[in-house]
């Protein structure tokens, strides 16, 4: 049979279910207690390291706690550099992961991209959201300015979940200075059956800030043009004279949060 008689080759692309539907966060009530083995060990863990925070904590959890299976999850935002600069000083192959929204600033890609070479770091890992889901819930990409949970949910919070499914750990850069709902947050929690570890949680911005100074680490190249809590471009503002740290992010709504960190124990 000639080439010009073969039957043509068909590819059948598979149909995804849709996603769930995206939770108000700040809405969402307490999540269950762990229970069993993964309850053990937390209780097993908070009385063993307490009082332990910063690079201290981190160290522990990397190298003896869950070596090979911890990820740094970062924004690469204004004090990101701060936990990658810890976790660089332990192992700097410990995979990062990133949250590239197809919504951030330039200025952070490039930050991203420099800090990646002065700390020399070996394993970031870009995620983002899944072509279908975008197709379908933002075809014009215009969905954070009519509902943000829910582009929060199909941009950032679903493409996590998948980047964390084959983690047992996963290390934040949250601080309990940040809103109202991080004031009690732990340095070590559960939450969706996987550990997170908070080691910044007790620092305040003036430790940041001291921190970035002493350590003579790069800023976000927007931080001096006032912009405090960096994330998405359209829906992060300048905090304005008298504002607070998070006054910037999705300014004129009761929303704090994302969605990423919504559930942790």
């Amino acid at each position: 049979m000639s080439g010009s008689d073969e039957a043509p080759v068909t590819t059948l692309k598979l149909k995804r279910p849709a996603p769930p539907a995206a939770p108000r966060v700040f809405d969402v009530g307490e999540a269950p207690a762990p229970s069993g083995p993964l309850a053990a060990r937390l209780a097993e863990m908070r009385a063993r390291y307490d009082g332990l925070t910063g690079g201290r904590l981190l160290e522990v959890m990397i190298r003896n706690e869950f070596p090979e299976r911890i990820a740094v999850v970062s924004s690469f935002g204004s004090e990101s550099v701060v936990v990658l600069h810890m976790m660089a000083q332990i192992d700097p192959t410990v995979p990062v992961i990133f949250l590239n929204t197809g919504k951030l600033f330039g200025e952070t890609l490039r930050y991203r991209d420099r800090l990646q070479d002065q700390l020399r770091l070996t394993d970031i890992r870009a995620i983002g959201p899944h072509p279908d889901d975008e197709q379908r819930d933002d075809p014009d990409g215009i969905l954070w300015s009519q509902n943000p949970d829910a582009c929060c949910n199909f941009r950032k919070v679903l493409p996590l979940k998948r980047a964390l499914k084959h983690f047992d750990a996963q290390v934040t850069g949250r601080k309990r200075f940040q809103t109202s709902a991080r004031l009690a947050m732990p340095t070590i929690e559960v939450a969706d059956g996987r550990f997170k570890i908070n080691p910044l949680a007790d620092m305040t911005l003036y430790d940041l800030t001291r921190y970035i100074e002493e350590h003579k680490l790069p800023k976000h190249p927007l931080v001096d043009d006032g912009y405090l809590s960096i994330g998405c471009m359209p829906c992060t503002q300048r905090v304005q004279a008298g504002g607070d740290y998070r006054s910037g992010r999705w300014a004129g709504s009761d929303k704090e949060e994302c969605g990423i960190h919504g559930d942790g124990i």
